[in-house]
């Protein structure tokens, strides 16, 4: 099985806990400090286990993504054999941490982060336990530092535990008296609460999926917050700044043309800046960006080009399109039926630019949004100036 879930929502323990109602050997291993010979010192202790105790080995692998490949296809023959039952547990996602072999052979079970009433709960537990907890304190608590410890955890009973302790640690400072955790303790034992944020795994890619969607729908309220989910974590802002670059090109496009003008100074304004300064200049950009018209006509016309270029043949440019800087290129015809457009009367020659096989093709189509109207009816009126000529 491949457990796979944020910090602190259990995956050792439930693992702990299959081993022990399975009457299973258990070891445990961090991927983060063992290696291949770690994994080989295992396996023979647990043919030792099934042939001396007749009892089969739950093979626990926390951050099971830190092994490479080379060292995860190391499970393979002993997981096909049955030498081991592997569990492993990440926080990134398997479908691109996990060897596609091991997965096939592993159920891969969700956890999700634990809610604020849930965690209320582990928090009271905590406090009547008397042999693992602090029952033996006699604490007193009330619910207003209850709810804020669990909001504060954010889904991680590791961190509403460890936050309790401390809470705990300070009431007790304060006289052994009947210690009370009051809501002002909890707000000291806290300091600063942590985001889930890894720049480099999945959660990295969630929320700047989420900024970039709730841009392009127009929601400015939902924009703000995911911008601001990414800043407080720790996230780069010149990351976001290109990623916000990108969006004025691909879903604002030439339906606002200063969208682009406007992302490029902000991007310079927090190189110039930097933070905490320049996070207003993002937010400026993020509300102007959601309420900009939108169109990806500009991405859907090069993606055009990009199809054409890719699957047909490249013709060599059409000799009126190229420039005899030779007498020798001028005797070729290079030049040869150019018509200077700003000596045309209308501004516009009857001069085919295309290569002969792409002839008549619309990559650039505007759509109605925003200024695209405006590009929409000059297009037209070259091309009329076009007919006329023709004509």
């Amino acid at each position: 099985m491949i457990f796979w879930g944020p910090p602190g929502v259990g995956k050792t323990t439930l693992a702990r806990i299959i081993a022990q109602e399975t009457d299973c050997y258990f070891v445990s291993i961090s991927a983060v400090l063992a290696g291949v010979k770690d994994v080989r010192r295992v396996i023979e202790e647990a043919r030792t286990e099934r042939r001396l105790h007749n009892r089969r080995t739950i093979f626990f692998v926390d951050e099971i993504h830190r092994f490479n490949k080379a060292q995860q296809d190391a499970f393979l023959p002993h997981v096909e054999s049955g030498t081991i039952i592997l569990i492993g547990a990440t926080t990134e996602n398997p479908s691109f941490e996990v060897i596609s072999p091991l997965l096939s052979r592993s159920r891969v079970l969700v956890l999700r982060p634990l809610d604020q009433e849930q965690l209320v709960e582990l928090l009271r537990g905590a406090l009547r336990d008397r042999e693992y907890g602090l029952g033996n304190q006699n604490l007193k608590i009330r619910q207003k530092a209850l709810d804020q410890l669990a909001l504060f955890a954010n889904g991680d009973a590791r961190i509403a535990l460890n936050s309790l302790e401390i809470a705990a640690s300070l009431a007790q400072s304060q006289g052994p008296d009947k210690p009370e955790i009051s809501l002002e303790i909890v707000q000291q034992a806290l300091q600063k609460r942590t985001l889930l944020f890894d720049r480099a795994g999945e959660e990295h890619f969630n929320l700047i999926s989420a900024l970039h969607k709730s841009l392009r729908n127009s929601d400015v309220d939902a924009t703000l917050y995911w911008l601001g989910r990414m800043l407080e974590a720790g996230e780069d802002p010149l990351y976001i700044a290109r990623r916000m670059v990108r969006f004025a090109s691909e879903d604002v496009g030439t339906a606002d043309p200063s969208a682009l003008g406007f992302a490029m100074d902000a991007m310079q304004a927090v190189h110039f800046i930097g933070l905490p300064e320049g996070k207003l200049a993002l937010a400026q950009l993020a509300i102007y960006l959601a309420q900009a018209p939108k169109s990806n006509s500009v991405y859907e016309a090069y993606t055009r080009v990009q199809e054409d270029v890719e699957k047909t043949l490249a013709e060599p440019v059409p000799l009126h399109l190229r420039n005899a800087t030779t007498p020798l290129m001028k005797e070729l015809g290079y030049g040869h039926g150019y018509r200077y457009a700003h000596d045309e009367e209308q501004g516009v020659a009857k001069m085919e630019c295309l290569p002969r096989s792409l002839v008549g093709k619309q990559y650039y189509r505007p759509t109605q949004q925003g200024f695209e109207k405006e590009i929409q009816a000059r297009l037209e009126e070259i091309q009329k100036k076009k007919s006329g000529r023709e004509e």
